[in-house]
């Protein structure tokens, strides 16, 4: 880690950060263990956090910038769905990509990690109808909640490229991309069968059905049959199977998934 403190008087610090454990944080980075406090003198890790943590917020210590000399590494994890609060997974999850973006940075690359929010579906509208409050502002308020505790984290995010999938700035571009197809021929309108949450109400993709109850509430799943947008994929399917073996550093069961989403099918067997 590149950074510096400057522990030469009060005004430099954070408010609520004390001398000594700033002092005691910097020489630790020095490697001046002389200079490090006895057993005798307390060093709250939080203060130390919240230095640190003040101090990469200040000078912008992970903001992604254009530098052509070091190799490039993006990392990015899942969006979390603004839910509310961070939970162990969450946690999990983002220490992962953090301690990956961390060891390339280390290592001399220009590092990119950004956040964003998984933030545009009925769930939002039916957890803001359950509470009495516009999904605008429940979306928003949940997302100022989860912001600040990554924050608290300690996660090196560039914090600069943050995005909502509810913004319209955002999903404008989906907007444009889906038109551009449907004047291309690649979309078509018609009749398909869901996995239908009655809880939720709300459709679920296969992998959220688990032992034909749904992952999010429990609820039996229903069968449905809706009008739904098809993109005519089928058209690219020989070229996209062929692509995935072109991607060895994947795991195979991600793959798999893959393949299945593709969803080739060359023929029925049929038994009597």
């Amino acid at each position: 880690m590149d950074m510096a403190i400057d522990a030469a008087g009060q005004d430099e610090l954070a408010p609520g950060i004390d001398l000594a454990a700033s002092r005691a944080f910097q020489a630790g980075l020095d490697g001046d263990d002389t200079a490090v406090p006895h057993a005798d003198v307390a060093v709250d890790p939080r203060v130390v956090e919240r230095e640190a943590q003040s101090y990469w917020e200040r000078t912008h210590a992970f903001r992604a910038e254009e530098l052509p000399s070091r190799p490039k590494y993006y990392c990015l994890s899942m969006f979390p769905y603004p839910s509310g609060k961070l939970h162990m997974g969450h946690v999990r999850n983002y220490t992962i990509g953090d301690a990956l973006s961390r060891y390339h940075r280390m290592r001399g690359d220009n590092v990119m990690q950004p956040m964003g929010w998984d933030a545009f579906g009925l769930p939002a509208e039916n957890a803001a109808r359950d509470s009495k409050i516009h999904p605008a502002k429940w979306t928003y308020d949940n997302i100022a909640t989860m912001r600040g505790e990554l924050k608290r984290m300690g996660l090196s995010l560039d914090w600069k490229r943050e995005i909502a999938t509810c913004d319209p700035d955002y999903y404008k571009h989906q907007q444009r991309m889906f038109l551009d197809f449907m004047r291309a021929g690649l979309v078509q309108r018609k009749l398909g069968k869901v996995n239908w949450d009655p809880v939720d109400q709300t459709v679920l993709a296969n992998e959220q059905v688990i032992d034909g109850r749904g992952w999010r509430t429990g609820a039996l799943v229903e069968k449905r049959e809706i009008p739904m947008y098809y993109l005519n994929i089928t058209r690219y399917a020989e070229e996209l199977l062929g692509a995935l073996d072109s991607l060895p550093g994947w795991p195979e069961r991600v793959r798999t998934m893959q393949a299945n989403w593709i969803g080739r099918s060359t023929g029925v067997n049929l038994a009597f």
